[in-house]
C-alpha cells in the first residue's frame, strides 16, 4: 500500500510517521509518502491533507498542480483524510475569511466551515471524544481549530465536541477538526487505511 502526505505546507511530518505505525499495526505492508507534485500521486491508495494554514495550502495545491487530480482521485474512490487546515479544504462551503482571501476550496464534502473557531494558538486544547465507529474515546488535540457548521446531503456528522462538529464523513471521505497525528492513538489513520479498496 501506498499511502501519500500533501507536504506542501503544514503538519506532514507527523502523519507520516502516525501512517507508518498504522500500517504495522494492522498488518498492512506499505510505506506513507510526502506528496509534492502530481507525479507523487501516482500509484497512492489514500491521501492525508494535513493540518497548517489553509489559504496557504490552497494556494500550494494550485500552484504546484495538485487541486485538480485530488479531485479527480476523490470521485475515483481514493479515501482522503483532511485534518484542521485539510477539513477546511474538503468542505463545499466555506466563512467569510475563507471568502475574503479567495481561497480555492476542495469543495468534496457537503458540509460548512468556520475557520478558526476555537481561536487562536493559546487556546489550544485537548479532549477525548466518542467518534462513531471506535470503542473507547479517542484523545484529540485541536489546535486553531475549525468546526464544521453543518452538513447535508451525504455528509454524516461522526463525533462531536460540546455542540460543535468536529469530525465528519462522506463516503471515502474523512474530516477532522483536530490533530490525530499528534496523539500516540492511530486509530483514524486505521480508519483511512481500511476505506481502501472499498
Amino acid at each position: 500500500m501506498k499511502l501519500g502526505v500533501v507536504s506542501v505546507q503544514g503538519a506532514f511530518p507527523e502523519h507520516i510517521v502516525s501512517s507508518g505505525k498504522a500500517m504495522r499495526k494492522l498488518g498492512v505492508k506499505g510505506e506513507a509518502k510526502p506528496v509534492r507534485r502530481p507525479a507523487d500521486l501516482e500509484g497512492v491508495d489514500a491521501i492525508i491533507i494535513p493540518g497548517g494554514e489553509s489559504t496557504t495550502i490552497a494556494k500550494l495545491l494550485w500552484r504546484f498542480g495538485l487541486h485538480q487530480p485530488l479531485v479527480e482521485m476523490a470521485g475515483q474512490g481514493v479515501p482522503i483524510m483532511g485534518t484542521c487546515a485539510g477539513l477546511v479544504l474538503l468542505a463545499k462551503e466555506g466563512d467569510d475569511q475563507v471568502r475574503r482571501t479567495e481561497t480555492k476550496l476542495l469543495g468534496l464534502m457537503d458540509m460548512a466551515v468556520d475557520r478558526n473557531a476555537f481561536g487562536r494558538q493559546r487556546e489550544s486544547f485537548e479532549a477525548e471524544l466518542e467518534i462513531e465507529g471506535l470503542d473507547s474515546p479517542f484523545p484529540a488535540v485541536f489546535i486553531r481549530a475549525p468546526v464544521i457548521t453543518r452538513t447535508w446531503g451525504e455528509c454524516k456528522v461522526a463525533s462531536r465536541y460540546n455542540d460543535n462538529i468536529v469530525m465528519a464523513r462522506q463516503g471515502n471521505l474523512l474530516a477532522l477538526s483536530f490533530h490525530p497525528e499528534l496523539s500516540h492513538d492511530t486509530r483514524l489513520h486505521e480508519l483511512l487505511i481500511s476505506l481502501v479498496g472499498k
